[in-house]
């Protein structure tokens, strides 16, 4: 196998205390073409040298040293919102509610079925897939705003704003036919054809971007 369809294989990380669970998942995952990494803490994961690929976590609830809940908000609060699939043997309510509000695929309670876990994971991985490529959009949208001029992105933002040539060059102090100018080259540095593509290009770009007076 090539490094690159490695690379293109979801990653499944499992944390759970218990070497006997960590070894059946990874032979589950692994059994259905997945790669799979086990780690006995959630201290074990965050000193680890995670390569950047999609996947998704499965977590224990309650665990020697930091329980799955305070892994999970820990990496949402270092950006890293990888989906989640908690698995517990003392499973409540109010844990349920808590990781499913913090954005967790599932919470299911030991024993589970292969395919129920499966399935669970198989939604994250998805979810992880989408989440990875509106981000890299993003990242996109960035750099070609950044190569925008500071005339460029004050009619960006005023044509993503829906403000016709004429309102633009009265607010800007400057002719219409230089409007026209600034937003082609807005266009052509955004790589967008159509207006509305360059609407969705503004609408891509991080909110304290789009709120940033232009300068």
């Amino acid at each position: 196998m090539t490094m690159a369809a490695t690379l293109d294989r979801p990653l499944v990380l499992i944390v759970d205390d218990d070497a006997a669970v960590r070894g059946a998942l990874t032979d589950l995952m692994e059994s259905v073409g997945l790669d799979a990494a086990g780690f006995a803490s959630a201290h074990e994961l965050t000193e680890a040298s995670i390569p950047d690929r999609s996947g998704c976590l499965v977590l224990d609830v309650r665990m020697p040293g930091g329980s799955g809940l305070d892994l999970q908000q820990q990496l949402a609060a270092n950006g890293n919102a990888k989906p989640v699939v908690f698995l517990t043997g003392h499973g409540d309510i109010e844990m349920t509610v808590q990781a499913m509000k913090a954005g967790a695929i599932d919470f299911l309670t030991k024993p589970v079925r292969d395919q129920t876990l499966l399935d669970a994971v198989t939604i994250g991985i998805e979810r992880d897939v989408a989440q990875r490529s509106r981000a890299q959009a993003a990242r996109r949208q960035v750099d070609r705003h950044a190569s925008l001029t500071p005339r460029e992105r004050q009619v960006f933002r005023a044509v993503a704003l829906g403000r016709l040539n004429k309102q633009i060059a009265w607010e800007l102090g400057i002719s219409v036919v230089t409007v026209k100018l600034h937003r082609s080259s807005v266009m052509r540095k955004m790589q967008v054809r159509t207006i509305s593509d360059l609407v969705r290009a503004w609408e891509a770009l991080p909110a304290d971007l789009r709120e940033a007076e232009p300068s």
